[in-house]
């Protein structure tokens, strides 16, 4: 038997898709599969493409074609691979394979068919598979910090969404698995998790026929993780019962990313979430009332069909109104699969970035004062990189997600992946900086 190929994952897209490639690597590792990150050297790379919006879409196929010029074996994995499905094998001939983002499970057969001879079409119609604690993963992030899946796929049908004919529907796993897993992570010195969904608030429904994230929240905070973060809570979720449950619960961090996508009540009306509209500000209120420390994030799409300048207008005083800690902006990118698609009165490029560029204005300034405010306070920071030429210490404090959010850039001795206190000496419009408390 000769040595087993090497095989290499470039990973395009969200923290969602991050998961399955992880489980991909856990799973070439356990049957022996020799990982390496240098795609130079592999003998397949595997591509787990991002499909969301035209944007993501161009970055998977640019990294597709640089790949397949450099002459590499291609397995095209995840959202593209379970759009497009056969119509990449035909028009990639170095794609040996396509793998659908309920079937990533099954990569170590794919390859073994694949170094058979064979090309292979390993895509699911209705994705309906959801990993557990018990399938391998080799985590990506930085050893502090892991995403926690909590479900996938999406029972709701935004106008401008195509992740419920990519991802299936929801689907969440039990309570139990989910704290299996929170278990092995805390073992393996994680400090940081990060329960994703598509729609966390939404989490056991499918399951349990009622949500079931308070009740998760409460069994997380018994695990030994000092911070549990929620992403993707919908303001329509945050009922009493989670709002007490992130009190109570002390290493639940009061992080909540609201994907509002819009203010006005006419557009979310054409996005499909009419029932946003009545509840934005009475939530958003009621959520600043009842968690006077919670850091709140949100995403808002510009540009959408039908958008006119007085919808724009009360989109910016809606920023301004309720002074969000972070904002993404998205102009609407037109998805030939969806509603918004068909809808007459689509927004000019021009205008869509004009409008992108004016609420970033908007809301710079709100950020840096959000920011200033924490000048002279003594907050933990996870450490999880150094700067190996300055020994300047790079970290995130509980107000800043991985990714999306800013770093706190530090000064001082700490050791990667611990939380230490830092006093906070000087901030920007997005990142802050400061000094290790000494003890």
């Amino acid at each position: 038997m000769g040595k087993k190929p090497i095989v290499a994952i470039s990973h395009l897209g969200c923290e969602k898709n991050r998961i399955d490639s992880e489980h991909m690597l856990g799973l070439l590792i356990q049957a022996g599969y020799r990982v390496d990150a240098n795609e130079e050297i592999a003998d397949y790379v595997i591509v787990n493409t991002c499909s969301f919006i035209e944007a993501a879409r161009t970055e998977s196929v640019r990294t597709l074609v640089e790949l397949a010029e450099a002459d590499k074996k291609i397995i095209i994995a995840g959202c593209m691979a379970q759009h497009f499905q056969s119509q990449l094998l035909e028009e990639l001939p170095e794609a040996r394979a396509i793998v659908g983002t309920g079937d990533y499970q099954k990569i170590v057969e794919v390859i073994e068919a694949v170094e058979k001879g064979e090309r292979v079409q390993a895509v699911s119609e209705q994705p309906v598979y959801i990993a557990d604690e018990s399938l391998p993963r080799y985590r990506t992030t930085t050893e502090a910090v892991a995403y926690l899946r909590v479900a996938e796929g999406c029972d709701y049908g935004c106008s401008f969404c195509i992740i419920p004919q990519l991802r299936g529907k929801q689907r969440s796993r039990s309570l139990e698995s989910i704290v299996k897993e929170a278990k092995i992570l805390a073992d393996q010195g994680v400090k940081e998790i990060i329960l994703i969904s598509q729609i966390t608030t939404n989490y056991g429904l499918d399951l349990y026929g009622e949500p079931k994230l308070a009740e998760l929240l409460r069994e997380l905070g018994k695990v030994d993780v000092p911070w549990i973060r929620i992403h993707y809570a919908y303001p329509t979720g945050l009922t009493d019962k989670v709002i007490q449950a992130i009190q109570e619960t002390p290493n639940v961090i009061p992080y909540l990313d609201l994907p509002l996508q819009h203010s006005h009540p006419e557009i979310l009306k054409k996005m499909n979430r009419p029932w946003q509209g009545q509840v934005n500000d009475r939530i958003i209120e009621k959520l600043k009332n009842a968690l006077p420390d919670a850091i709140l994030r949100t995403t808002f799409i510009v540009g959408f069909p039908g958008e006119e300048e007085t919808h724009f207008e009360h989109l910016e005083k809606f920023v301004e109104t309720h002074q969000f800690d972070h904002v993404g902006v998205f102009k609407f990118s037109p998805e030939p699969e969806t509603p918004s698609y068909h809808l007459p009165n689509q927004v000019p490029e021009a205008i869509k970035e004009l409008r992108h560029n004016k609420l970033m204005a908007r809301q710079q300034p709100i950020a840096a004062k959000k920011n200033q405010a924490c000048v002279g306070q003594t907050v933990e920071v996870l450490i999880e990189q150094e700067n190996p030429s300055t020994g300047e210490l790079i970290g995130r404090s509980s107000r800043f997600a991985p990714e999306v959010d800013g770093l706190v850039y530090v000064q001082g001795q700490a050791s990667l992946g611990s939380i230490v206190p830092v006093t906070i000496t000087g901030a920007d419009i997005y990142d802050l900086y400061g000094e290790v408390v000494e003890n």
